[in-house]
């Protein structure tokens, strides 16, 4: 498959711990999420917008932050022209985002800041398409 994510080439990490052996790499959970994104995964302010042909759309901070559960490392946030932040992973020295296919522009990662799991999940809605892509994930790779 021909990857278009921010990274592809540099994503060669594997999971931390073996309850997510079945996922190989970041390339093969995102071939995952690819069937499992939804307008219920996306965030609400973008669900109008939403398509299967833009499924990255609205899903950037409960991805990055699944991604860390599953490779370790860090997420970091790119600020936006509307003031939120887009969410994206850094392993070592690999810097990837699984969700930069929403955009129809270049982001800049080197102007971006470290994003703390807590700070995003007190807003209660993204906590729980948090764990709605969580349990999705669990149940397509049969957890």
């Amino acid at each position: 498959m021909n990857y278009k994510f921010y990274g592809n080439d540099n994503c060669d990490v594997s999971p931390i711990n073996n309850i997510y052996n079945k996922i190989n790499n970041p390339k093969h959970l995102y071939d995952i999420l690819s069937n499992i994104y939804s307008t219920d995964t996306c965030a609400p302010r973008l669900r109008h917008l939403w398509t299967k042909d833009n499924k990255t759309l609205g899903q950037c901070s409960i991805t990055a932050f699944l991604v860390q559960d599953i490779f370790g490392g860090d997420v970091y946030g790119i600020r936006l022209e509307d003031g939120n932040y887009h969410c994206y992973n850094v392993i070592g020295n690999k810097k990837f985002d699984l969700t930069s296919e929403q955009f129809d522009y270049k982001l800049n990662y080197d102007d971006s800041e470290l994003q703390i799991r807590e700070n995003h999940f007190k807003k209660e809605e993204k906590y729980k398409r948090y764990l709605l892509l969580k349990n999705m994930l669990d149940k397509y790779i049969g957890l």
